[in-house]
């Protein structure tokens, strides 16, 4: 089945600052935008950061996985392995801070994957990820 595009929208508390971070450092294209919200191309899926002056405020919560504190809520896509180590290449060039740094978890086991958390200015946290074997996304 062929993947379809999904649709998120999130809060940030500055427009600017979204469209510096998803635009310039993340390489995301943009689409529609007005005084409230910006459309963003992630990896083929439509993002749309909406403004919510004061959201940078709402800390997240975190689950213990695989020895890491992984932030909840989060989002992000799944991508090429080779694009994942191209991302996480432009990510390291350009100081973002990672709050789980790119590595590879489960490896040698059924669904190794590569992963990496950050946050965004409005402190949205994405996980960005890949696999050597994409078949392996629902594995067991």
């Amino acid at each position: 089945m062929p993947l379809t595009p999904f649709h998120i929208a999130f809060p940030v508390d500055d427009l600017d600052a979204a469209r510096m971070f998803y635009g310039t450092t993340l390489g995301c294209a943009e689409g529609r935008s007005s005084s409230q919200w910006i459309d963003f191309d992630l990896f083929g899926h439509q993002i749309v950061a909406h403004l919510k002056p004061g959201s940078s405020a709402n800390k997240a919560h975190h689950n213990p996985v695989d020895g890491h504190d992984v932030p909840v809520p989060h989002f992000g896509v799944v991508l090429p392995m080779e694009v994942w180590e191209t991302l996480a290449e432009r990510l390291r060039r350009a100081g973002v801070v990672f709050v789980i740094e790119p590595y590879i978890r489960f490896k040698g086991e059924v669904g190794e994957q590569a992963t990496m958390f950050f946050l965004d200015p409005a402190g949205n946290a994405l996980e960005f990820k890949a696999f050597a074997d994409i078949g392996q996304l629902f594995a067991k």
